[in-house]
């Protein structure tokens, strides 16, 4: 005996209530196998949803695409402030620097390791400190580390900066469609089975296979299950072979 399986993809919802919309159009109300107070809770709802699912993937597809272009900007900032600390790192191997110049950074003067910059986290702040770092040393006098400056550093976070929070918005932006989505989901799969619920009842005392018949017309979708399709092959495969 099949079983009715409901919809569970957007685009299964959408199918199962244009069908059910189209007959709610097209019949009287006298010949609509389901009410019309859920004719017209399905209306009103259809069109929300929708527009809901068009929300949702266009700013995933935005998030998406925006992104590649976060990506590229984040591994320059990376570079760039890590080429900043390995050249001041140098110049105190060289004797140029002193070690105590680690400390305007927030650098243990005898710690010459190349900081972590594994998340974006570590992005902004050693970003921060080299810039608020490297302009204290300037305003003292001393002499700019270079190859890169610092101006250049800063540009670079800058630009990263930016479009972090942009990609965050982004990233809100998308979550906030996706929860109203999940909401409407549920209201969906509500009118989706209070429709197949009453279509089913109104076809009720018809044969089985011609009530499955009549309520497909509405959309109602009907699986078997994997026991039964190989015995539904096998009979078949009997009845070729009897014939």
């Amino acid at each position: 005996m099949p079983y009715r399986r409901l919809p569970n993809t957007d685009k299964a919802r959408l199918k199962a209530m244009h069908i059910a919309l189209s007959k709610g159009k097209e019949l009287p109300p006298f010949k609509l196998a389901f009410s019309q107070k859920t004719f017209h809770r399905l209306q009103a709802f259809l069109n929300n949803f929708e527009n809901s699912i068009s929300l949702y993937r266009q700013s995933y597809s935005i998030q998406t695409r925006k992104n590649k272009e976060y990506n590229v900007i984040l591994k320059k900032a990376k570079i760039y402030i890590s080429h900043f600390v390995q050249v001041m790192n140098m110049a105190v191997m060289r004797g140029e620097l002193q070690p105590g110049v680690r400390t305007y950074f927030g650098i243990d003067a005898d710690d010459a390791k190349t900081p972590p910059l594994s998340s974006e986290n570590d992005l902004i702040n050693w970003g921060e400190r080299l810039v608020d770092g490297e302009a204290r040393r300037i305003m003292e006098g001393n002499t700019p580390i270079t190859n890169p400056t610092i101006a250049v550093v800063r540009v670079r976070y800058e630009t990263f900066m930016d479009k972090y929070h942009y990609q965050k918005t982004l990233q809100k932006n998308t979550s906030r469609a996706l929860e109203n989505l999940t909401e409407l989901r549920k209201e969906a799969d509500a009118i989706i089975l209070t429709i197949w619920n009453e279509v089913e009842d109104s076809f009720k005392d018809l044969p089985d296979d011609l009530r499955r018949e009549k309520a497909k017309e509405y959309g109602l979708v009907y699986v078997y299950r994997k026991n039964e399709i190989s015995k539904i092959r096998f009979f078949n495969r009997q009845s070729s072979g009897a014939g």
